[in-house]
């Protein structure tokens, strides 16, 4: 197409020349027979119609995607405002939003014991920014005020922050220097750290042409190092304060999002069911969820199918078998009987079994 436009064009340049006399008319003409034998309109209404088609069941397929009435799923559930408010402040300035959180208390009516949280945190972020910037004495100072903690958890943070300041002084150039601070500061720790101190060592050898050592691509000098120590500084900073690494308020947005879709549906076949649904102890169907928001062990009994609970709690019986207690009791006939394990032909006494703890 753009090629018999273009050709066109040459031609009516060359009509006024007298030499080469052009008839206009036949010219026109031919380009509207090519473009006859093209049809660019008709393809273009061929395009447009697979776009308009698409575009009309793109709403259907929206609102089959995303249901626009999460509340069926909502359960009346009882719950500690004080608690909720102070989950959702320390969420703010975990992430290190101090102002935010800051306003959040105060609008929430919230006493000053909930902005007990707002210190611990402000100081991580100071650290964390002091890192950014290659300075990491303030964690140093924090890693040695809590050395026997981390000693205790088995981490090896301090390590790692004062083999990171060796190298940063042997980049620079000054043996010496580094010389001196690994036999101030790291020293002290060579009997657990043998091989990780003779690397540093080694790379005194190599003073002022780092890059063309054998440790250049090593996790020594590797930038990306810096994140996992900080990373590792955040864990453990968390866990001194008792608090979770990951966000208490993030994890359960992010577990309910899983959650919801298998919910809404289930209320969309017991519709007219409400009060049921409020009054269940436990879910009516399975949620799956990734693995990264399982943290305790669940027990489901074998016999009954049924997940245990409090009042039916998971009992190990005397061939290393378990069954829920209610199972137990029905088989035994109220422990007025002996009964044989459905895994093996083990005689049970239901007086002898012995309950389970996760």
């Amino acid at each position: 197409m753009h090629l018999e436009l273009e050709q066109v064009l040459q031609k009516i340049q060359l009509a006024d020349n007298p030499e080469c006399p052009i008839d206009m008319n036949s010219v026109f003409a031919a380009l509207k027979t090519k473009l006859k034998d093209i049809a660019p309109l008709t393809q273009l209404e061929s395009t447009q119609k697979e776009l308009n088609t698409a575009l009309t069941k793109y709403p259907k397929l929206v609102e089959k995607s995303f249901n626009p009435d999460i509340s069926k799923a909502y359960r009346n559930v009882d719950f500690d405002r004080h608690t909720v408010n102070q989950i959702i402040a320390s969420h703010f300035y975990r992430q290190g939003m101090f102002e935010l959180g800051d306003c959040f208390i105060s609008e929430a009516g919230e006493s000053e014991s909930a902005a007990s949280l707002r210190s611990p945190f402000q100081e991580m972020y100071q650290i964390l920014e002091s890192m950014k910037s290659r300075n990491l004495e303030p964690a140093l100072n924090w890693a040695l005020n809590n050395s026997n903690k981390l000693k205790d958890c088995g981490s090896d943070l301090l390590l790692k922050l004062h083999s990171m300041q060796f190298m940063e002084i042997l980049q620079k150039g000054d043996r010496h220097d580094a010389l001196k601070y690994a036999r101030t500061y790291l020293a002290p720790l060579a009997s657990n750290h043998m091989a990780e101190l003779q690397k540093l060592m080694a790379c005194l050898l190599w003073t002022g042409r780092l890059d063309c050592s054998p440790y250049s691509h090593s996790q020594l000098l590797s930038v990306a190092n810096w994140d996992k120590v900080a990373e590792e500084l955040i864990r453990q900073f968390c866990n001194f304060l008792g608090q979770s690494y990951e966000s208490p308020l993030g994890v359960t947005v992010a577990a309910g999002v899983q959650g919801l879709p298998p919910l809404l549906k289930f209320m969309n076949v017991m519709a007219g069911k409400k009060q049921e649904w409020q009054s269940m102890k436990q879910l009516p169907v399975p949620v799956e969820l990734d693995r990264e928001f399982q943290f305790h062990s669940i027990f489901v009994c074998p016999v009954s199918k049924e997940q245990s609970t409090e009042e039916n709690p998971p009992m190990l019986m005397l061939c290393g078998h378990v069954l829920c207690k209610q199972s137990i009791m029905k088989m035994s006939k109220n422990s007025t009987k002996s009964f044989k394990c459905p895994y093996c032909p083990t005689d049970i006494d239901a007086t002898r079994c012995r309950q389970l703890y996760f």
